[in-house]
């Protein structure tokens, strides 16, 4: 069960990278999402498959070379959801404890938590992605539909594991 959750938020980072390469290669306005998996990621969009392909690969080189601040990005839906969840939790808090003049100190309450939430949001990201891509290497890019992708990843065996994986198959 660890690797598996390991192999997620290695996914994951990769999958930041990829697409803040992307948009710096096409733009910001162009639309996509993507959602990480244990075995790679995909991406929902239009976007040409040789940028994708040329882009996952520069981001998995970058990662791999030490740039783990692509694994971190303000474009995460981990952001939205604690902007979302913070910013609910003290609207109701107000709500439920203010007698009189409620909507003013829930409004003013909502926008301190959405301004918490960003940096909360990029701190938690260091939870649920992972720059450690040593040993990953992608295998594929799929294109399932127009609008639709999947960068397949694995995990390669180290050299340390390597003399384990001999004796067992002797």
């Amino acid at each position: 069960m660890s690797e598996w959750i390991q192999n997620i938020r290695r996914n994951h980072a990769l999958e930041h990278a990829t697409v803040q390469l992307m948009v710096a290669r096409l733009g910001p306005t162009f639309h996509l999402v993507g959602r990480a998996a244990s075995d790679g990621f995909f991406i929902y969009g239009a976007i040409p498959r040789d940028v994708l392909t040329d882009c996952a690969h520069e981001a998995l080189m970058r990662l791999k070379g030490g740039e783990s601040y692509w694994a971190v990005t303000p474009l995460c839906g981990t952001n939205i959801v604690v902007t979302g969840m913070l910013s609910s939790l003290a609207t109701i808090a107000v709500m439920k404890t203010t007698r009189k003049s409620k909507w003013d100190k829930a409004m003013t309450a909502s926008t301190f938590a959405v301004v918490l939430a960003r940096p909360l949001g990029r701190w938690l990201q260091r939870y649920t992605t992972s720059s450690d891509l040593e040993r990953t290497e992608i295998i594929s890019v799929e294109q399932r539909s127009q609008r639709f992708f999947k960068v397949k990843t694995r995990q390669i065996a180290s050299e340390s594991t390597l003399p384990d994986l001999i004796s067992t198959n002797s």
